[in-house]
C-alpha cells in the first residue's frame, strides 16, 4: 500500500532554526570579539549571559508579534471577504469561476460549482481566503508557542559558545574551546535542520558553519583593531 510521508512540523522547526541560529552565532561573535579585547573570562561570561537573556527575550517577542500579526491580518481579510460575499455576491461568484477556470474546469462546471459553493457563506469565504487570497487560517495559539520555541532555542544555542569560558582560565583558551564546540554544534545543527526540511544535509551543515564562523571572525577582528 502507498503511504505518503510528509513533514508536518514545519512551524516548530522554523522557530527552532530562527532561535538556534541566532543563539549560536550572536553570542559566539560577541564572545569572540570580547576575547580579543579583554583579559578576564568573567567579563566574557557576564556579557555573554546578558546577551543571551536579552536576545532570547527580544527574539521571543519578535516571534510572538509575528504570530499575532498573521492572526490579525487573516481576521481583517476574512471580515472584508465576508462583507464582499454579502454585498457583491455576483462578483464573488465570478471570482470562484476564475479560480476553477485556472484549473481547466469547463464553463458549465464552473457555474455549477460557484452556485453550489455560494449556498454556504462560511465555506464560500473560506474557499476565497485560500484560493483567491492564498491565505491559510493561522493557529490562534501559534504566537505564544512561537515565542517560547524561539526564546528557548536561543538560550540553548547561546549557552554553547559560553561553555568554553566556564572551564578555562583565559579568554584565549576559552575562545579555542568555544570555537571547537560551536563549530561542531553548528555542523550537527545545520545537518539536522536541512535533513528534516529535505535539502542537502552536508551542504546545509557547511553553510551554517560558514555563517557562524564569518560572524565570529568579523567580531573578533573588529575588537582587535579597536583595542
Amino acid at each position: 500500500m502507498h503511504q505518503e510521508k510528509h513533514f508536518t512540523a514545519s512551524d516548530l522547526i522554523k522557530d527552532i532554526v530562527i532561535g538556534m541560529s541566532d543563539g549560536l552565532t550572536v553570542p559566539f561573535a560577541l564572545a569572540a570579539g570580547l576575547s580579543g579585547a579583554v583579559a578576564s573570562n568573567s567579563i566574557v561570561i557576564t556579557a555573554g549571559l546578558a546577551e543571551v537573556v536579552a536576545g532570547s527575550i527580544a527574539m521571543g517577542l519578535g516571534g510572538y508579534l509575528a504570530g499575532r500579526t498573521d492572526v490579525d491580518h487573516y481576521q481583517s481579510e476574512y471580515k472584508r471577504e465576508f462583507l464582499e460575499v454579502e454585498t457583491l455576491p455576483e462578483v464573488e461568484k465570478q471570482e470562484v469561476r476564475d479560480v476553477f477556470k485556472a484549473y481547466g474546469i469547463s464553463a458549465k462546471l464552473q457555474d455549477e460549482l460557484a452556485a453550489e459553493l455560494s449556498q454556504d457563506k462560511t465555506k464560500w469565504v473560506d474557499f476565497m481566503m485560500r484560493f483567491e487570497l492564498g491565505m491559510e487560517k493561522p493557529d490562534a495559539n501559534r504566537a505564544s508557542r512561537s515565542a517560547f520555541n524561539i526564546g528557548f532555542s536561543y538560550v540553548v544555542g547561546g549557552m554553547v559558545p559560553l561553555i568554553g569560558y566556564f572551564i578555562t582560565q583565559t579568554p584565549a583558551q576559552g575562545l579555542m574551546i568555544s570555537s571547537i564546540m560551536t563549530v561542531l554544534f553548528l555542523l550537527v545543527f545545520g545537518y539536522v535542520k536541512t535533513k528534516l526540511t529535505g535539502d542537502k544535509p552536508f551542504y546545509g551543515a557547511l553553510k551554517t558553519v560558514f555563517i557562524g564562523v564569518l560572524a565570529a571572525g568579523a567580531a573578533f577582528m573588529i575588537a582587535r583593531l579597536i583595542s
